[in-house]
């Protein structure tokens, strides 16, 4: 694989950002961002595990709270538009396209 194709393969330009798919595990011993999963359609997903218990967005908060600070982006620019009550998730993150694209690569690469 080379160093774009995660990035390709994990983020999915929409009109105002991206989208990814995360596959979060939550009320985990430690909150860490992991490595990129397959999924079964020949996606990505990236792990996430958090501390955070699955009840009352808690988890969903935590997750965004991660991301925003692992990537620099502020928790406002995340939603969760689809699974919301399920571990696996499509967050959108609003902003510029390239710029996140960006950001979130050189983070793929420093964190393989």
């Amino acid at each position: 694989m080379t160093p774009l194709q995660p990035v390709a393969a994990l983020l999915h330009p929409v009109t105002e950002g991206v989208r990814l798919r995360l596959k979060v595990t939550p009320k985990a011993k430690h909150a860490a961002i992991g490595g990129l999963q397959p999924e079964a359609d020949g996606g990505m997903a990236l792990k996430v595990a958090v501390t955070a218990a699955p009840e009352d967005g808690k988890a969903n908060a935590a997750v965004i709270a991660l991301l925003a600070k692992e990537w620099g982006v502020a928790k406002s620019a995340f939603s969760v538009v689809a699974g919301a009550t399920d571990r696996r998730k499509l967050v959108e993150i609003r902003g510029s396209t390239a710029e996140l694209t960006a950001r979130i690569g050189a983070w793929l690469q420093q964190h393989p």
